[in-house]
C-alpha cells in the first residue's frame, strides 16, 4: 500500500458533480449594530426622562409615565427587529444539485432541491425600485429566495446566482 492511498474506511472525496459551483449565505441587513443601540436607546432614555422630569415639575405628573412607555415600545421593537435578524438562507448549486435551505428567525429549517437542469430562476423588476421578487421554480413547485435583501444586495445575489446555474446547466 503505498503512503499516499486514502484509507480504505474514509469516504471518498466528493464528485466533481457534486462539489459546489456557488455557494452563498443569505441574512438580513441591520444598519445599526449592539453598540448603535444601545447608545440611541440612552440618548432617547435620556431626553424621554427630562422631559418627563419638566412635565412632572410643572404638575402633570401622568404624561411622566408615557415618556417611560415610549421608551419602552421602541426597546421592545428593535429587539422584534434584532430577533427576525436571525433568519438564514443558504443556496447551494453543483452540477447535480440546487439546494436552498431556510432557517427562521425561531430556528424552523426547510429544505428545498431542485435539479439545475430543470430549474428556471425567475426575477421580478420595478423600473424604480430594482428587482422585488426572485424565486427558483422548477418540478412543479417554486421557492422564493432572498425576500428579506435590500436591492442592491438583490442585484448583486441574482447576477452571481444567475451565473452559477448557467454554469450548473452547460455541465
Amino acid at each position: 500500500m503505498s503512503d499516499n492511498a486514502p484509507p480504505r474506511d474514509e469516504p471518498s472525496a466528493l464528485n466533481a458533480s457534486d462539489e459546489p459551483l456557488f455557494r452563498a449565505l443569505l441574512v438580513p441587513y441591520r444598519s445599526l449594530g449592539r453598540r448603535g443601540f444601545s447608545i440611541l436607546m440612552l440618548g432617547f432614555g435620556a431626553v424621554s426622562l427630562i422631559s418627563g422630569i419638566a412635565f412632572l415639575m410643572r404638575g402633570a405628573w401622568p404624561v411622566f409615565g408615557f415618556f417611560g412607555l415610549d421608551v419602552l415600545l421602541v426597546w421592545l421593537a428593535f429587539r422584534a427587529s434584532y430577533r427576525s435578524a436571525r433568519a438564514r438562507e443558504e443556496v447551494a448549486v453543483s452540477r447535480t444539485d440546487l439546494s436552498i435551505r431556510k432557517i427562521s428567525a425561531r430556528g424552523v429549517v426547510r429544505e428545498a432541491h431542485y435539479n439545475p437542469f430543470w430549474t428556471r430562476f425567475l426575477v421580478r423588476r420595478h423600473d424604480e425600485y430594482g428587482i422585488t421578487h426572485m424565486a427558483v421554480r422548477g418540478e412543479g413547485r417554486s421557492t422564493e429566495i432572498g425576500a428579506f435583501l435590500n436591492p442592491e444586495d438583490r442585484e448583486s445575489f441574482a447576477g452571481e446566482f444567475n451565473r452559477a446555474l448557467h454554469t450548473a446547466k452547460r455541465g
